[in-house]
């Protein structure tokens, strides 16, 4: 059992809660959802949507240090969380809560006077399905968690359009339903190689509650209509030619890789961390491709 240090934490350790990676993609993609709505008529003032974007960001790392507080007993057994603030014994569970309830509180309040009370209402929304629904009901209790709690991670970018425009339209939910898709292959192929992991942990991811050969399978079938769905934007105009190009070849790739999974070897992990690594370009990709369209349209 690691002592605890909390009296010697630094903001190093504070801003290690907020999940910074994460945060990272939730504020690109969210970068994306705004700069659309703006290509798409919206309007909203450089300065409010920088602090949109904060507070959407903000929000994302509050959800953050309230998912490791609650789980800092699974956290403490998984070699994949283990360094993590609250195991190691630099900040203790009810200081990650405070700092995380204050932060939640304080990014609702700055989108709402930033932008509007629809994107406020919104990121609450997604702040208390992440913490509520996923991470104390969902991610211990049934193999879908990650399928159902997805919808969290893929609520970004709706979040910001909303604060440019005051709306949700088609395009923002097809942003969404790119994202939600794309988050059970994305996390399977890393419950894949580490199965033990999470089995340890006792949380029932679905290769350790449904096996391996299923998990498989039902990576390929997402990866089919992801590839399908990645392709949307195109059709809707959200995307344009570019777009078109990199996602049906970045869509073909996230096939090849999902089937090589398939048919990998029992207990391979070669496959499983290759299409884990691609889904994050694979995201990154798509999402970088419609965010130059959309700067090349506003100031060509």
């Amino acid at each position: 059992m690691v002592e605890s240090r909390s009296a010697f934490a630094g903001p190093q350790d504070y801003f290690a809660l907020l999940k910074p990676r994460v945060m990272s993609l939730v504020i690109f993609t969210a970068l994306v959802g705004m700069v659309a709505s703006v290509a798409d008529g919206a309007s909203i003032n450089p300065g409010l949507a920088a602090a949109s974007l904060l507070a959407i960001g903000v929000g994302a790392g509050a959800s953050g240090a309230l998912n490791m507080w609650w789980d800092a007993d699974i956290d403490s057994v998984m070699a994949r969380t283990l360094t993590r603030p609250i195991p190691q014994g630099l900040v203790q569970k009810s200081e990650a809560a405070g700092f995380g309830l204050l932060l939640s509180a304080l990014s609702v309040a700055l989108l709402a006077l930033a932008s509007n009370y629809v994107a406020a209402g919104l990121l609450a929304f997604t702040i208390f399905f992440y913490v509520v629904i996923y991470s104390m009901w969902l991610k211990r209790s049934t193999p879908q968690n990650i399928v159902i709690g997805g919808a969290a991670g893929a609520l970004p970018p709706v979040v910001a359009w909303a604060a440019a425009s005051g709306t949700a339209p088609t395009d923002a939910w097809i942003l969404f339903a790119i994202i939600f898709l794309w988050t059970p292959p994305h996390f399977w192929a890393l419950a894949l190689y580490r199965e033990g992991d999470y089995a340890r942990a006792g949380v029932p991811m679905m290769p350790n509650v449904a096996g391996e050969a299923s998990t498989k399978k039902q990576i390929f079938v997402y990866a089919i209509i992801l590839a399908i769905a990645g392709v949307f934007p195109y059709a809707t105009g959200l995307g344009g030619v570019v777009y078109l190009a990199v996602s049906s070849a970045f869509g073909a790739g996230f096939l090849i890789l999902s089937w090589r999974v398939l048919k990998s070897p029992p207990r391979s992990k070669e496959a499983p961390k290759q299409l884990f690594a691609f889904s994050i370009m694979y995201l990154f990709a798509l999402f970088a491709a419609l965010l130059a369209e959309d700067i090349y349209a506003l100031y060509a």
